[in-house]
């Protein structure tokens, strides 16, 4: 089967409010491009170090290709701006690899993300067998320590983990650490300027309240009443 025409798996966009980039990623990582929403590490070098600053790193991926997440996942450690990791979707597999990169992961109310063992797929004799399991015990552990450096966990608990294919919502993700926090919608945070002056509005004109009655009272009282 021939390579489809290729089609961008990125999206960059610069945000003109803080002057940062912002990368989607929604395709399978892979080394190469067949069905042209792959995310590959030659399309992603060049795309990363094409500008400078601050990155927003948008995820939703199965996953894919372990060695080229690898890539990425160096890529992304090597770069000099922040890389702010955004999960809005499914994070499996060797995507989450890819996050760990992240100066900062935030996942939305609704995503999940997903960690498990590698596995491939081998033909030969007993021999081949075995050497194939060998490189899965050593794929394994290079995972590992995405994972660790991330999260802080052992490298025992990170490898049971795995063991159980592990789904994590965004809670659980931030309970053990793969995960900094939710993305929120900042047009509902009660700490908004707007917020604030409605606040500050409604207690001047209780206090103009309270005194305009405690005024009228003391009138009637003559200035004994107490409020």
């Amino acid at each position: 089967m021939g390579k489809m025409k290729s089609r961008k798996f990125y999206n960059f966009a610069r945000d003109e409010t803080t002057g940062g980039r912002e990368l989607y990623i929604d395709g399978e990582i892979a080394e190469d491009v067949w069905f042209g929403d792959e995310c590959t590490p030659g399309q992603f070098r060049d795309e990363l170090f094409s500008g400078t600053g601050s990155i927003t790193l948008w995820i939703s991926s199965p996953g894919g290709d372990v060695f080229a997440a690898s890539q990425i996942y160096t890529m992304l450690m090597d770069y000099q701006g922040d890389v702010t990791v955004k999960i809005y979707g499914m994070c499996a597999s060797a995507a989450s690899v890819v996050a760990m990169a992240g100066t900062k992961v935030m996942m939305s109310p609704t995503a999940m993300m997903l960690i498990h063992n590698p596995w491939t797929i081998a033909v030969g004799d007993k021999d081949d067998m075995l050497r194939a399991g060998a490189l899965l015990d050593e794929v394994k552990e290079c995972i590992v320590n995405a994972y660790e450096i991330k999260t802080g966990l052992s490298r025992t608990k990170i490898s049971h983990l795995m063991n159980d294919e592990t789904p994590m919502n965004v809670h659980k993700a931030i309970a053990l650490g793969f995960c900094d926090g939710i993305i929120t919608d900042e047009k509902k945070q009660d700490d908004s300027p707007m917020a604030n002056k409605t606040v500050a509005t409604q207690t001047i004109n209780n206090k103009t309240t309270i005194e305009s009655l405690t005024e009228r009272l003391n009138l009637i009282t003559g200035g004994i009443s107490h409020v």
